[in-house]
């Protein structure tokens, strides 16, 4: 295990060294197959899975893996033994060296400029298909966790209740936790005895989910997503567990009826939602932020969506809060995710990512309550519809119940002639 004096150097090199000529004949590249990598977080190994395609950086692809989910990365060579692997739209990478034995040590690390969180050190070896116990070695379940769970946050501050929603083969399992804001995304897991855990690395900081099954069957355990926010939390099974209602949480204040906002755009010009662009057209408004895993899905599913039907008379804008006030930083990490989605709606830039500062933006809205957040707003300029949050693929029925009822919505909304005040403006 390299010191972390060592792990920090290797980070910097990273950051300092993308001109490195990667055609030095010397390089050590990763091998080509299936990986497992561990994190040590708080002491404790937090194992991921990924494979490599490709005998060099120029043709490689870095895939992360879990269970049915794929996320795939560019690999660059920034010395002859280490490599620099940007975790796409997110403004953090892994680290890595290739060692002597094959193997992988490293860091993941965050890019934000003048950040000062924590890294997370990693290590990887090839050729191990398993996640977390040799199969060998696998201890039987004593239970079956597949189905829908009612889980309370045990906090001295109040917690809205999440759901789970679990899947278990044997000893295998993979489930998603879901609350008010989002998704965890797919995750991986085991159960043995009477434990068992979840894990997941998709490009944002891991998740690492630990419990145990109680005698009357509950569930009790720990949710850490990274370093940050572990909290623990009960469970029990319910098929009717269910969410508070995504569209009734964010609403606009009393009084109001519409938005109204000027931000500028990744160039600096100043937009506004009155402008001739958005008049007499039903506008979608996408709060996000790169850095949020819920956004960048929200977004994967909007920009399709709004490539088929902006013939329709129908606009969208995404309003980014980034992890620094700075529009050239934000120019950058939005401008990232403009090219990985062949985003074709406007980016705003909306400032820091704090929900209190998005408020102070947003006046019209009760508060800030999720990134993302995304408002529809009919052709006579007022809002519809506010959803707080975003449930991805993964979670389900409730992706498809999202999806049914965005179509229905905009369906109508498109449908709606263009008022007559529009028409003479224009």
């Amino acid at each position: 295990m390299k010191t972390k004096n060592q792990l920090l150097s290797i980070a910097y090199l990273a950051v300092g060294s993308l001109t490195f000529n990667a055609a030095n004949a010397q390089n050590k590249f990763i091998k080509e197959g299936v990986w497992r990598g561990e994190f040590k977080v708080n002491e404790v190994q937090v194992p991921f899975n990924f494979e490599v395609k490709g005998k060099d950086a120029e043709h490689a692809t870095f895939t992360l893996i879990n269970g049915s989910r794929r996320d795939d990365f560019h690999v660059q060579q920034i010395a002859k033994d280490s490599v620099f692997i940007k975790m796409n739209t997110y403004d953090a990478a892994l680290v890595a060296k290739v060692n002597d034995d094959g193997t992988l040590s490293g860091v993941y690390k965050s890019l934000v400029p003048n950040f000062k969180g924590n890294f997370l050190p990693f290590v990887a070896e090839y050729g191990k298909t398993y996640r977390f116990v040799e199969p060998a070695k696998e201890i039987q379940s004593n239970h079956n966790l597949s189905g829908k769970w009612a889980i309370k946050i045990l906090s001295k501050e109040p917690v809205a209740d999440q759901i789970a929603v679990f899947e278990q083969k044997g000893n295998k399992l993979k489930g998603v936790f879901l609350k008010v804001t989002g998704d965890t995304r797919e995750l991986e897991g085991i159960v043995q005895g009477d434990e068992f855990t979840l894990t997941g690395f998709s490009g944002p900081s891991p998740w690492l989910i630990r419990g145990k099954i109680n005698p009357d069957k509950s569930i009790k355990g720990e949710v850490g997503l990274g370093i940050y926010n572990n909290v623990k939390f009960e469970g029990v099974k319910d098929k009717k567990a269910e969410l508070p209602d995504p569209y009734a949480l964010t609403f606009l204040k009393e009084g109001y009826e519409k938005l109204d906002f000027t931000l500028p755009d990744l160039n600096g010009k100043q937009v506004s939602l009155s402008d001739d662009k958005y008049k007499g057209k039903v506008v979608i408004v996408e709060i996000i932020g790169t850095w949020c895993p819920n956004c960048t899905d929200q977004t994967q599913f909007l920009s399709p969506w709004y490539k088929a039907n902006k013939a329709r008379g129908v606009e969208a804008i995404a309003v980014g809060f980034e992890q620094k006030d700075d529009l050239a930083y934000a120019k950058y990490t939005l401008g990232k995710l403009k090219e990985k989605y062949d985003i074709q709606y406007d980016i705003l830039f909306g400032g820091i990512a704090d929900k209190k500062v998005a408020s102070e933006k947003f006046v019209a809205l009760n508060k800030m309550i999720a990134f993302p957040t995304t408002i529809i707003i009919g052709r006579d300029g007022k809002v519809k519809q506010i959803h707080t949050g975003y449930t991805g693929e993964v979670t389900g029925k409730y992706f498809k119940q999202y999806v049914k009822k965005w179509n229905k919505e905009l369906d109508k909304l498109i449908a709606e002639p263009v008022p007559s005040t529009e028409v003479a403006l224009k």
